[in-house]
């Protein structure tokens, strides 16, 4: 499983963070909740799947300050984010810079290839911890740039949870 949707379960508004400016606020509440040092190391504690108990309570109890750290400072992670990408669709607009698709080509090309390759040729043991942290990368960057040119669907989430909540209370 990525390890993103993993820590969207346990942490969501921790997970929400990354990729945003205030990511550096997200990844030292996780590496002080995991006792690990990197986001390397956090991305891989948390796609080992073995978090024991003090982790998952640690990682939990910094998702509920970070909450209190982010109301404190009124920050709205899911505004940031919207314009974090809004910034960077405008500057592409304005400079049409050749740049932005042809790295979105090269990680497409990259994602899709290694996918392939995982799937119909047989990887040595001794490296497939690394062509599956290669994909869970390459993957990352891969939705980081659908959200960049087709939008996120973080509103549609947001549009279910209400329709599902309104259902219920029928």
């Amino acid at each position: 499983m990525d390890w993103i949707a993993s820590l969207e379960k346990l942490a969501p508004t921790i997970a929400s963070c990354l990729g945003t400016p205030v990511a550096g606020m997200a990844v030292s509440a996780l590496e002080s909740a995991l006792g690990v040092t990197g986001q390397d190391d956090v991305q891989k504690t948390i796609e080992d799947g073995k978090l024991n108990g003090d982790q998952v309570a640690a990682v939990q109890q910094a998702e509920i300050a970070l909450k209190a750290k982010a109301q404190e400072m009124s920050l709205d992670f899911d505004k940031l984010a919207v314009d974090d990408r809004t910034s960077a669709r405008s500057m592409q607009v304005a400079t049409k810079s050749f740049i932005v698709p042809i790295m979105a080509s090269f990680v497409t090309i990259g994602f899709f290839s290694l996918m392939a390759m995982l799937a119909f040729v047989s990887i040595p043991d001794s490296t497939k911890a690394i062509f599956y942290s290669l994909t869970g990368s390459l993957g990352a960057a891969w939705l980081s740039i659908i959200n960049f040119y087709f939008g996120s669907s973080s509103s549609s989430q947001n549009k279910d949870t209400t329709i599902n909540a309104m259902a219920a209370n029928k």
